[in-house]
């Protein structure tokens, strides 16, 4: 192989890794922005349960306090639930985990069989 063809093959071998480069800042810019927003936000929840904590009502009983604990995380825009516990949930997204436990925490108890009435009985 001639120089010029070894310095020309070289050459889009450098344009080529420049390109790669450049993805991979673009894609370090995505990480570090979506790691600062999620510092933020995680802040902004401590914050929130700090102030939640300080004005707990004493006569509030444990249940209703952790129920709106619950209902304010959920609605803050976090998952709730054992599959996407702290996960964010998109705008208008509702979760069916999230809201099953919300209903449980509400209605505990176990919930009635709605199976046959006279299968019981013969």
């Amino acid at each position: 192989m001639d120089p010029f063809s070894q310095l020309s093959q070289l050459h889009q071998s450098l344009e080529e890794m420049a390109q790669t480069v450049s993805g991979l800042e673009n894609d370090m810019l995505d990480v570090l922005k979506e790691n600062t927003e999620l510092k933020v936000e995680n802040q902004l929840l401590r914050d929130k349960l700090s102030k939640m904590d300080k004005t707990k009502s004493p006569v509030e009983g444990k249940s209703q306090s952790g129920l709106k604990s619950l209902r304010d995380i959920y609605n803050t825009g976090f998952h709730i639930c054992n599959p996407y516990y702290g996960s964010h949930r998109e705008a208008g997204e509702d979760c069916m985990f999230c809201l099953d436990i919300l209903d449980n925490f509400v209605n505990p108890g176990p919930k009635p069989h709605k199976g046959n009435k006279d299968a019981k009985t013969k």
